[in-house]
């Protein structure tokens, strides 16, 4: 059962240097309890895709210029980008837990870990300060806060990178929301508190029936966590697939290069690291044309004056690309 629907998401900022098409035009569906990846270099439209979601985008600069996101809220459907003001806030925390990629600055300093956690609670779901203490302190145990009791009292400045973002986890949890969405929240960390936390994650969605959005950089915590996986360039998806077939059998020139681009350990030392050649796309322009093809050896006539539409390559896999990869010639169609 769908619980997300996203249709043609525009997102755009009026800077000094022009007007940003940031977010072109991304669709997807995310299904109940399902976990989907989101990956794709800096500025390719992961964050400001899902931070539009819920409206944490600035306007100005930022403005929704399209698309529809229906989500089943626990009041029912609702279309997240039309609602007003109050109703963004009752969804917010309530139905949907937001996992920030820098907790320090998310957390309030000037505010006790525990109170942050229980606001939520008192908000949404209306508990009096003894019964949102006693939630808060389960939720820190939970999250593996050692000494959870003792801890709700402590500032951020207290706890250490791996734990403030358990903090954060807490809070997007504390309500008991539908989706989690998670904003590169294991990337300052170091590999074994990324571990911890990613399997804390795991567990959680598991024992809680999460639907979970995970974005990140990484490829290789996606390919654990993640059920499908979108791969975003250029504020577009060029690709969506089922988890396994977009590692198998990746059918953009996009991921490809990703997926070539990862560090082997059957690889030998002296062989260099390979790149994709070139840069990003400049997106203070409307897309007119297949954003990739400036640095994709497959591109021809076609990629550079169309933008290309997603095609059907595989059950539930699609491609926004001219080229089949796996028959190594343009499509016909």
């Amino acid at each position: 059962m769908s619980i997300l629907e996203l249709k043609d998401l525009a997102v755009e900022f009026n800077t000094i240097e022009g007007l940003v098409h940031a977010v072109n035009g991304v669709s997807f569906s995310l299904d109940s309890r399902e976990t989907l990846g989101i990956v794709g270099e800096s500025g390719s439209g992961k964050s400001v895709s899902m931070m539009s979601l819920l409206r944490l985008i600035p306007e100005p600069p930022g403005r929704i210029r399209s698309g529809t996101a229906l989500f089943e809220s626990s009041k029912g459907q609702v279309d997240l980008l039309a609602l007003s003001r109050a109703k963004r806030s009752a969804v917010r925390g309530r139905d949907i837990g937001f996992v920030f990629q820098d907790p320090m600055s998310s957390l309030n300093p000037l505010m006790t870990v525990g109170d942050q956690i229980a606001e939520s609670m008192r908000v949404h779901l209306k508990l009096d300060d003894k019964a949102a203490r006693r939630r808060t302190v389960e939720l820190l145990d939970r999250v593996g806060i050692p000494a959870a009791d003792e801890r709700y009292g402590n500032y951020p400045h207290q706890f250490s990178g791996g734990m403030r973002q358990r903090v954060m986890i807490a809070i997007a949890i504390a309500c008991g929301p539908k989706l989690l969405i998670a904003d590169e929240p294991t990337t300052a960390l170091d590999v074994t508190v990324q571990a911890q936390i990613l399997d804390l994650v795991k567990s959680l969605r598991d024992e809680l029936g999460l639907a979970v959005i995970w974005i990140s950089h990484d490829l290789g915590v996606v390919a654990g966590l993640a059920d499908r996986v979108i791969v975003m360039y250029g504020g577009m998806v060029a690709e969506s697939a089922p988890v396994d077939a977009l590692y198998e059998t990746p059918r953009h020139p996009y991921t490809e290069g990703l997926l070539q681009a990862l560090p082997r350990v059957d690889q030998d030392r002296g062989e260099e690291l390979r790149s994709i050649e070139g840069t990003p796309p400049d997106l203070y322009s409307a897309p007119a044309a297949c954003p990739f093809a400036p640095r994709c050896s497959y591109a021809f006539d076609r990629c550079r004056r169309e933008v290309p539409p997603r095609f059907t390559v595989g059950d539930g896999h699609e491609s926004a690309c001219f080229f089949d990869l796996e028959q190594r010639r343009p499509r016909s169609e």
